[in-house]
């Protein structure tokens, strides 16, 4: 690109604004040097970048820059072997912990949003945490070297204090004194040429000895070091040159250290810069309500509401541009100060932040090229006393464009042909369009000329626009209006700022009736267009409205989706809570039986069986079922039974099925006569009436008798012993006063573990190796309680 389009585009000025978003001093540096690319993978690239930026400026509205710092100097001090001062060993310290933070800060975001370039870029930044804390351990936020940086450096401020308070000490036993205080201009302790000294009026300056420092201006007051504090002072002056020593021999250590990693200093240098610069282009899009680019290669450009980002969001009117698909250039005519010149600009601008990695002011789906080279000819616009030097001026300028154009530029011309005959300066327009034309590249122009328009009409490629003027307020809309071209409105003007109506009519007369039909012919399209984009309106309304309704209802679908999950959830709670209720009910109905087993040392009766198990039944939940949807089929259609209401068809009589005599035939009563029928001629009027039966439960007063034995050989000790409970309460509600276990001899762990336990059972009085005829050792007798 050249230097000249970025002024006459005026993308320095973007540049200025954006420079204003960045944070720090290596980010503007990058600003500055932003140019467009003509790789359009790099320009995808830097548009992911900016895209990445918005996502986190958007979720999070802040981004931690802040501390970063230029340490480039620094860090090649430190290479060649200076030693570094504190400020610039905070800035380095600085710069790093402001890298660990974003760092982080953007490694927290990508755990949930895809954030491919910022991590990998953030992922390249070193940490060198060690270095941070030798530096800020050594140095405090003020840039003093603290006592603690060493050993001997803490050693040797202990001395100067102790020497300054002895200094101190003696000065102020001086200026106590009644004797002294006469001699005294003023009863205070002060410095110069960092000693101590006291002010002493000139009369008495033999009084104390010592050394005069300094005077007033006025020579009525001197400021002696006494001869008493001399010594003190030199010993003083010595420990703050060896303090001063001690604290360039930490500095140095700590410049070596900063020169060991100095690669990865600059390197992280240059990430947090490229860092600042992606959330500056970030910052800049959201403040001008910019959208991201669709980006192709292909010499199409559509941009949909798109806004001049220098103009006043309240003052900019937005239009809308399509270029190279069914056409590759535009011709726009219009009145003066009609915003033709203003959208040559837009048209530019936008191709060239969006090319640079910006987003651009414009609706969502705006669509960008990448073009080699973008080329303008815009100047302000020429009164009648234009000179041949600025029509000379603007054809020199375009001859250098010609010279350089390609099929892959974009070419903005601003009142082509100007400044000379129309006649010739119309003809010099249209070959200039068609040379520009055979050399593939895009063209937007502007003119004044008419022949103009209707060399856009007769080429396909080319299209008319125009800039909308408003005949009631004779101002401009700066509309602009694509495949309508602009209309003298000389005429409208003249009428409204009263001129003569006799000279109006001779005027009008004057005018080809040519020109007269073109003119009504652009009204009657100015009108549909206005009428079209009232009705486009209308239907984006409406759309909206059905997008809302449709937003409105998905979301009270989820809303019930939300409820329906809840109240399952709240159903299975309180069936999980009734379940719970039923077992701690039957643990207490057993619990019951067993103590009424003990109590009575009998079987339990059979009235008290038949209570505990209505107990049980009443324990149990409750469960509503959901009743199946019936289908209702016609009664005609339903199949066919004794008792039903039939119409034999043949007969036309109405009866009743009292039999089946065959799969297919019935016995049907008709009066007093009874006759068989086939079920082809026969028509269900109504089904059988329902048989009420009663039901009758009767609970079964006797039960399974219990056995006298549980085998449990084959068995875990585990699994034995669940079983074995089981069988134990069973033997307990069964009356059983004696059972035998049969455990086999094996191993003899089974019989041990069977024993072991029993012992102590609660339901277990006795228990024995089974006798001769009861198992043997292969089997236990329990008697029970």
């Amino acid at each position: 690109m050249e230097a000249r389009t970025f002024t006459t585009l005026e993308f320095n000025k973007v540049i200025e604004q954006l420079s204003a978003k960045a944070t720090s001093s290596l980010g503007r540096e990058k600003i500055e040097q932003l140019t467009p690319s003509t790789d359009i993978a790099e320009v995808k690239r830097r548009q992911q970048a900016t895209q990445e930026g918005c996502t986190v400026y958007r979720l999070k509205g802040t981004v931690p820059l802040g501390g970063i710092r230029d340490i480039r100097p620094a860090c090649a001090r430190a290479r060649l072997g200076g030693t570094l001062n504190t400020a610039e060993l905070l800035d380095v310290a600085s710069t790093l912990y402001a890298g660990g933070r974003l760092k982080g800060f953007i490694a927290g975001i990508a755990e949930n949003e895809p954030l491919p370039l910022l991590e990998e870029l953030m992922n390249q930044v070193e940490r060198l945490r060690d270095l941070e804390d030798q530096i800020t351990r050594a140095i405090d936020e003020n840039g003093v070297v603290v006592d603690s940086a060493s050993s001997a450096l803490s050693q040797v401020r202990s001395q100067i204090r102790g020497a300054e308070r002895r200094v101190r000490e003696r000065l102020e036993q001086i200026i106590r004194n009644s004797n002294s205080q006469k001699m005294l201009q003023d009863a205070i302790i002060t410095i110069r040429n960092d000693r101590f000294v006291i002010p002493v009026k000139q009369e008495y300056r033999h009084a104390f000895g010592g050394i005069v420092h300094d005077q007033s201006a006025s020579g009525a007051t001197l400021f002696i070091e006494p001869g008493v504090v001399v010594t003190i002072n030199n010993e003083l002056r010595e420990l703050k040159m060896k303090e001063e020593r001690e604290i360039e021999k930490i500095l140095l250590a700590l410049t070596s250290s900063v020169a060991e990693v100095a690669d990865a200093l600059l390197h992280n240098v240059e990430c947090l810069a490229e860092a600042d610069f992606i959330f500056a282009k970030a910052v800049y899009a959201h403040d001008v309500k910019a959208s991201e680019p669709i980006i192709n290669d292909e010499g199409r450009l559509n941009i949909k509401k798109g806004r001049h980002p220098l103009i006043p969001a309240g003052k900019v009117v937005p239009l809308d541009v399509e270029l190279g698909s069914s056409y590759t250039a535009i011709v726009i005519t219009g009145p003066n100060t009609g915003g033709k010149t203003v959208t040559l600009k837009t048209v530019g601008l936008l191709s060239m932040m969006a090319m640079s990695g910006l987003q651009v002011p414009a609706e969502h789906g705006s669509e960008f090229t990448i073009f080699e080279g973008i080329y303008a000819d815009i100047g302000d616009e020429q009164s009648i006393e234009q000179s041949l030097s600025t029509f000379s001026s603007h054809m020199t300028n375009i001859s250098h464009i010609l010279r350089k154009i390609t099929h892959k530029s974009l070419v903005l011309f601003d009142e082509l042909g100007a400044g000379t005959d129309p006649t010739e300066g119309a003809a010099l327009a249209m070959a200039i369009i068609d040379y520009v034309h055979q050399r593939g590249a895009r063209i937007v122009a502007t003119t004044h000329y008419s022949e103009l328009k209707a060399y856009a009409y007769e080429r396909p490629e080319v299209i008319n626009a125009s800039v909308e003027f408003d005949e009631q307020t004779l101002r401009p809309t700066y509309r602009l209006l694509v495949g309508i071209p602009g209309r003298s409105n000389a005429f409208s003007i003249a009428s409204r700022l009263g001129l003569p109506g006799q000279i109006l009519t001779q005027a009008r007369q004057m005018v080809s009736k040519e020109e007269t039909k073109i003119d009504t012919m652009i009204a009657s399209l100015e009108e549909n267009q206005r009428q079209a984009e009232a009705d486009r309106q209308e239907a984006e309304r409406l759309r909206r409205e059905m997008e809302e309704a449709k937003r409105q209802v998905e979301q009270q679908l989820t809303e019930f989706d939300e409820n329906k999950d809840r109240l399952y959830q709240q159903a299975e709670e309180e069936a999980r809570r009734a379940v719970e209720k039923a077992r701690k009910e039957a643990n207490t109905i057993i619990a019951d039986l067993r103590r009424t087993a003990q109590e009575e040392r009998a079987g339990i009766k059979e009235h008290k069986l038949i209570e505990a198990q209505k107990r049980l039944e009443e324990a149990n939940p409750k469960l509503r079922k959901k009743k199946a949807k019936q289908v209702n089929v016609p009664v005609s259609q339903q199949p066919l039974e004794v008792g039903d209401e039939v119409r034999v068809l043949s007969l036309n009589q109405k009866g009743e099925i009292v039999d089946k005599v065959g799969s297919k035939e019935f016995q049907v009563q008709i009066g007093i006569l009874k006759i068989n029928v086939k079920s082809s001629d026969l028509e269900k009027l109504k089904p059988s009436k329902p048989q009420v039966t009663h039901q009758i439960t009767k609970f079964r007063s006797t039960r399974d008798p219990v056995r006298m034995e549980l085998d449990v050989r084959g068995n875990t000790v585990e699994d034995a012993i669940l079983l074995i409970d089981k069988y134990l309460d069973e033997a307990l509600i069964g009356g059983l006063n004696q059972v035998s276990i049969i455990h086999g001899k094996g191993t003899g762990a089974l019989g041990i573990g069977v024993q072991k336990y029993l012992k102590k059972h609660r339901l277990v009085k006795a228990l024995r190796y089974g006798g001769q005829g009861e198992g043997g050792l292969g089997a236990t007798v329990v008697e029970l309680k």
